[in-house]
C-alpha cells in the first residue's frame, strides 16, 4: 500500500508501511511464536491492506472555518487525514462532510497549548452496511445548541448515520473520552458480523477491523464446538464487551454468561441477544477479574482482556479452578506469555495470529488452552 501522507513525512502511524505485507505478517508470526510456548499454529489470518479500519479517531485542530481532522505531530501541529487510505472511500467522504459541519456549526477546535476551544475529537464508526455512528468529543456543552440547530443538515448530508452523540471531556489531559454522553440521534449502530448483528452504543468497544473480527469469533466458535461437543455446557465470557464471543458461542444446550465492566456494552449485548432469540445467554455488568466461578466452574472460559492481560489474581484463580478449557484472545503476546506462566496446568494446544492492524507492530492472538 502507498500513502502520500507517509511518503511526505506527515504521518508515521503505519510504521511498517515500507515493508511488503507478506514480510510484515511473517515478522509478527516470528515475534509471537518466539514469546509463547510451542503450539499447533494455524496459518495467520490476513487483512485487507487498505480500507479496513471501521473507526476513525480524529483530533480536530485549526479553526472553525478551516478545521483539520487527523492527528497531532510531536510538535503539536495538526495533520488532516480525511483521505487516509486505511478508511473506506465512503468513510473518507463522511469525514469531508463532517469537516463542513464543523464550519457550519462553528465548532472551535480545542487548542491544547492555550487550553481554549471546544471540539477535541471526532469519533466515527462505520458498519459493514455503511451506516455510521458519529461522536463529537467536546470540552463542555457550550456548542450543544448549535449542533442541535444544524442536526437536520447533517442527517440530510449523511443519511446513513444511525447515531449522533456528544461526549463531554472537560479535563486537560490525554484521555480521549469523558464519562458523560449526550445522545442526540438514534441509539445503537448495528454491526453485522457473520450470522449475527451486534449493537454498538456510543461508549461500547468493538474491534477496529470488522472482517478480521469476524474470523476471530468464528474461529473461537469452531474450537469450542470441537472441544465441547453437543453436551450441555456452561460458558463464561470475561471482558465480553458487546458480546462478540458470547453470542457466537451460544447455542442449543449451552448456557453462556458474559461479564463486562461497561454498562453501555452490557446493554448493547443484551439487545443483540434478544434480537437473535438467544434465551440462554445473559450479560452482567461487573469486574471480570472477580467473576464468580470458584464454586461451580464453567466448562469453558473466554478471556479477552486489554493489553495489560488478565493479571496475576485472575490467572491464579483459573489455575486453581476446575475449568477444562480457556480461549484467550490477546493483543499483546508479552502479557499473554506472563499470564500463561501463572497457569501451568492450562496447556496451549492451538493458536492463530490475526492481523487486525496491518502496517503496525500490533496484532491479535487467539489461543485454546486445555487443562493437563
Amino acid at each position: 500500500m502507498s500513502c502520500h501522507h507517509f511518503a511526505a513525512g506527515r504521518c508515521a502511524s503505519c510504521s511498517l508501511l515500507p515493508s511488503p505485507y507478506d514480510a510484515q505478517l511473517a515478522t509478527k508470526v516470528d515475534q509471537v511464536t518466539a514469546l509463547l510456548p510451542p503450539v499447533a499454529w494455524s496459518s495467520p489470518v490476513r487483512s485487507a491492506e487498505w480500507g479496513f479500519r471501521n473507526k476513525a479517531k480524529m483530533v480536530v485542530t485549526g479553526t472553525p472555518d478551516t478545521p483539520a481532522l487527523g492527528i497531532l505531530t510531536p510538535a503539536g501541529l495538526g495533520v488532516d487525514l480525511r483521505d487516509c487510505p486505511l478508511y473506506s472511500h465512503p468513510m473518507q467522504a463522511s469525514l469531508e462532510v463532517l469537516g463542513s459541519f464543523v464550519a457550519r456549526a462553528w465548532l472551535t477546535p480545542y487548542d491544547i497549548g492555550a487550553r481554549r476551544g471546544e471540539l477535541k475529537h471526532l469519533l466515527v464508526t462505520e458498519s459493514p452496511d455503511g451506516e455510521l455512528m458519529v461522536r463529537f468529543v467536546l470540552r463542555s456543552t457550550e456548542a450543544e445548541s448549535r449542533i442541535r440547530k444544524h442536526l437536520t443538515w447533517l442527517l440530510d448530508a449523511l443519511p446513513a448515520t444511525r447515531v449522533i452523540s456528544l461526549n463531554i471531556q472537560p479535563e486537560h489531559k490525554a484521555v480521549l473520552e469523558g464519562e458523560r454522553e449526550i445522545v442526540l440521534h438514534g441509539s445503537t449502530l448495528p454491526m453485522r458480523v457473520n450470522d449475527l448483528t451486534l449493537h454498538l452504543r456510543p461508549a461500547s468497544f468493538f474491534q477496529t477491523n470488522t472482517a478480521v473480527a469476524a474470523v476471530l469469533y468464528a474461529r473461537a466458535r469452531e474450537w469450542a464446538s470441537a472441544a465441547l461437543g453437543a453436551e450441555p455446557v456452561e460458558i463464561l465470557d470475561l471482558y465480553c464487551g458487546v458480546g462478540g464471543f458470547a453470542l457466537h458461542l451460544a447455542g442449543p444446550g449451552r448456557v453462556v454468561t458474559g461479564v463486562e465492566v461497561s454498562p453501555e456494552a452490557v446493554a448493547s449485548a443484551q439487545r443483540s441477544a434478544r434480537e437473535a432469540g438467544l434465551t440462554d445467554v445473559r450479560f452482567v455488568a461487573g469486574d471480570a477479574t472477580v467473576a464468580p466461578f470458584d464454586d461451580r466452574a464453567p466448562h469453558l472460559v473466554v478471556v479477552n482482556p486489554p493489553r495489560r492481560g488478565i493479571g496475576r489474581d485472575l490467572a491464579d484463580r483459573l489455575e486453581r479452578s476446575d475449568v477444562r478449557h480457556v480461549v484467550y484472545s490477546s493483543c499483546r503476546a508479552e502479557t499473554l506469555a506472563r499470564d500463561l506462566a501463572s497457569m501451568p496446568s492450562l496447556r496451549p494446544v492451538r493458536g492463530v495470529l490475526l492481523d487486525m492492524f496491518p502496517h503496525t507492530p500490533h496484532y491479535e492472538v487467539l489461543l485454546h488452552l486445555e487443562r493437563r
